[in-house]
């Protein structure tokens, strides 16, 4: 029975996956130019709906843009998006964020995160690590509506905030740690 179960679900996850990805990533985004046209829109919808994003993005070292994350899971579960580091307004790299999960969990959710790398040790770790697990190394604040409206110049202290945006579907709770960010060529 439990066989079974384990089976229909790593199906259901195929499935939920394959039907996610295909209509809520665009098709453009299989390329380099196109991940970054994805990136470009991802960021001015998110400066239009947060206006303290812009301002820390003018702070920022860095940006690690991810466009759109896919996330499915019955049991087992897991996500995949590909994103762009940006310093200075230009690419410079191409990564992708990974997760996989266990326990209570059934749905399908796309969404999208940006990362600000506020210090240059930050940027340093993304960039000498074999891969960047979040929750580990430089510490990082998820910036919600709450704390986007108490959030001043004065106030980014921290190394890294993230905003997450444009979450879609029907999976209960999102997060961020436990994702693996690694660099890839594009």
């Amino acid at each position: 029975m439990l066989r079974e179960m384990r089976m229909w679900g790593f199906i259901f996850i195929l499935a939920a996956v394959a039907a996610s990805w295909s209509s809520t990533r665009p098709a453009r985004a299989a390329t380099a130019a196109g991940l970054e046209e994805d990136a470009d829109a991802a960021l001015t919808k998110l400066y239009k709906t947060s206006p303290v994003a812009k301002t820390i993005s003018e702070r920022a070292k860095a940006i690690l843009i991810f466009p759109s994350i896919v996330k499915a899971g019955f049991v087992v579960g897991g996500q995949y998006g590909e994103g762009v580091l940006r310093k200075e307004g230009k690419t410079v790299g191409y990564y992708n964020s990974v997760a996989a999960s266990y326990g209570l969990q059934a749905g399908v959710q796309s969404f999208g995160y940006v990362l600000f790398l506020m210090t240059d040790s930050a940027v340093d770790y993304l960039d000498n690590s074999a891969g960047w697990e979040l929750g580990v190394g430089p510490s990082i604040v998820v910036v919600d509506k709450g704390k986007a409206k108490s959030m001043t110049t004065t106030t980014l202290k921290d190394d890294v905030y993230a905003f997450i945006f444009s979450q879609k579907g029907l999976m209960a709770g999102i997060g961020l740690q436990g994702s693996k960010i690694t660099k890839v060529r594009k």
